[in-house]
């Protein structure tokens, strides 16, 4: 982080989810993946949204079971849900595209506050992206360098929503939550962290986080 002055001086701090802020979302590999296997809609967020914090999603995200007990956890899981599919299915799935305009934006960003990449992760795949593909993972790692701190869930043993995860972050950036923004695509993920005083942006797409952002910090990202 540079040494200039914060543009916003409430703020001192942006915290980022990565899946689905700096890349695309895996949510819409799922959706081509049910179309594909003719599962019903949404079929995977349900399932991963069942017992939220104790399913396979959760247990793999903390570290707490192997990728091949994920596997067949998840097919049990899905398998009383209607339709068998194994955990070893879905984990290529989560890696998306790097979205260009938010990397500009974090690199502007990082010279006036201090940065955090919060992302619930698993195990699996080349480094905290979770990409299958090595020359994916390695542009992914090039901006994940940016960051002053990245805290994985995969390495934290908690996970977003939990609220020791945010606590980690600020204990990192040494800040109060209410000195930061915090962007992710998902509102459960929101939601403890603005209960904290965090200002908080939901992710939508590119476009509008980035406009969203430019609005709490005064400063232009693109």
């Amino acid at each position: 982080m540079s040494n200039q002055s914060s543009p916003n001086g409430a703020i001192r701090a942006v915290l980022w989810d990565f899946g689905g802020v700096f890349t695309t979302s895996p949510f819409t590999a799922f959706t081509r993946f049910e179309e594909a296997r003719g599962l019903p809609k949404d079929f995977i967020r349900t399932v991963n949204a069942t017992n939220a914090d104790g399913n396979a999603w959760a247990l793999m995200e903390r570290n707490e079971v192997s990728r091949e007990e994920f596997g067949d956890l998840f097919e049990a899981e899905t398998r009383a849900a209607g339709h068998a599919v194994n955990g070893s299915e879905i984990l290529p799935l989560l890696s998306g595209e790097l979205q260009p305009e938010m990397v500009t934006a974090l690199r502007i960003v990082a010279k006036s506050y201090k940065t955090a990449c919060l992302t619930n992760n698993m195990r699996t795949g080349h480094g905290p992206s979770m990409s299958q593909d090595a020359d994916k993972a390695a542009r992914i790692a090039g901006v994940m360098e940016i960051f002053e701190h990245v805290v994985e869930s995969s390495h934290a043993g908690v996970r977003k929503p939990e609220p020791r995860f945010y606590e980690i972050a600020c204990e990192m950036l040494e800040i109060k939550p209410s000195e930061a923004v915090f962007l992710d695509d998902l509102g459960v993920n929101l939601k403890p962290a603005r209960a904290m005083g965090m200002t908080t942006i939901k992710v939508t797409g590119p476009g509008q986080a980035i406009a969203d952002l430019e609005a709490v910090l005064g400063i232009s990202l693109r």
